[in-house]
């Protein structure tokens, strides 16, 4: 789910860009995030996602090799984190999403018996479910390929948000706006999707750019300060408030946060009713989550033999495509990787 802010972010405060904007800038994806858009998006015709020849998902593999290819040759240098234990208070969040996939898995199948192709695809995108094998097989794979990975000890995109802060990423890339509550600096929308994209139930088209949103940009555009923010986050809803305050859209949270300037007395002056968790608790939780900093961020060239043999031997990729993005990936990592993983890479992220 993620905090909606959509509503009320400004023009002005969204700047749309190029991937070429990227270039040599360290972007700490949300791991999760990306491979689930990798599960929606690359499917069959009918919904069903790519598999092997033993019947196990590999749309996840095929997004997240062939989209850091197109990412590292315009020079930009991923690091993926990836989930570890959710908060026990994001627990209503989870369950709820757990519902949503098991309806939408039998509306997919309703969808099929009736030959609603497009229904079907849209409920088995909505049904996608990414295990913990898909993670490993992940995890193993940027390995391969020399692209870093972290394993935040809770969320990803605090953990990302932590490493933009610190300077060791530009960036946190997601398609949720959490990043931001978290204090990520900067903020990049739509990177695993960039490209052609068919717009839901209509046979259109439409070019998906890169979004740049820059935290303080934001807050000054909205007169409000981050702590603000996080305040109208909990009155919207957030993963671990899923509800927000009933009557209170983005708009007037917005209108509430500035009048009352205090975020915290906002929270307590609230009927503990509307929260399932201390909004005070969720509050302190988004300025201090839990993330390590024990990680070291290293661009190593691909281990060709060792991706050929997950995604071809193991996995049944084609294997011309395999050896072709490979060469991609080798060529890429000469010109944009190599030489570069001290000096010049600490003075550019900081820019």
């Amino acid at each position: 789910m993620g905090v909606n802010l959509r509503e009320i972010i400004p023009p002005e405060a969204v700047q749309e860009i190029e991937l070429s904007a990227l270039k040599f800038k360290v972007i700490a994806i949300d791991a999760y995030n990306a491979l689930y858009q990798f599960l929606a998006a690359i499917r069959q015709p009918d919904g069903t996602p790519l598999m092997d020849s033993r019947g196990r998902v590999t749309s996840h593999l095929s997004g997240l090799f062939y989209r850091t290819i197109n990412l590292a040759e315009h020079g930009i240098k991923p690091v993926y984190v990836f989930d570890g234990k959710p908060p026990e208070m994001k627990r209503i969040e989870i369950e709820r999403r757990k519902r949503v996939k098991s309806e939408a898995a039998k509306k997919y199948e309703e969808a099929v018996k009736r030959g609603d192709m497009e229904a079907a695809r849209r409920y088995a995108q909505m049904a996608s479910r990414l295990t913990d094998e898909m993670v490993e097989e992940a995890k193993k794979l940027l390995e391969a390929m020399g692209i870093p990975y972290v394993q935040a000890p809770a969320e990803g995109e605090a953990q990302a948000a932590y490493m933009a802060r610190r300077g060791d990423a530009w960036a946190a890339a997601s398609q949720d706006y959490d990043s931001l509550l978290f204090g990520s600096p900067r903020l990049v929308r739509n990177l695993a999707i960039t490209g052609k994209r068919k717009l839901p139930r209509k046979n259109v088209y439409v070019e998906v750019k890169p979004e740049l949103i820059e935290l303080e940009k934001l807050l000054k555009a909205l007169g409000i300060t981050r702590e603000q923010l996080i305040a109208l986050g909990i009155l919207v809803g957030t993963d671990y408030n899923p509800e927000g305050v009933r009557g209170i859209g983005p708009k007037t949270a917005l209108k509430m946060v500035k009048a009352h300037r205090d975020p915290r007395k906002l929270l307590e002056s609230l009927p503990r009713s509307e929260f399932p968790e201390d909004p005070l608790k969720i509050f302190e939780y988004f300025l201090n989550p839990p993330v390590t900093s024990d990680y070291k961020l290293e661009w190593r060239p691909p281990d060709e033999k060792k991706v050929y043999e997950i995604l071809v031997e193991e996995h049944d990729f084609n294997p011309e495509r395999v050896k072709n993005a490979l060469e991609r990936l080798r060529r890429a990592y000469n010109e944009y990787f190599r030489g570069r993983q001290m000096g010049l890479d600490a003075w550019l992220r900081r820019r």
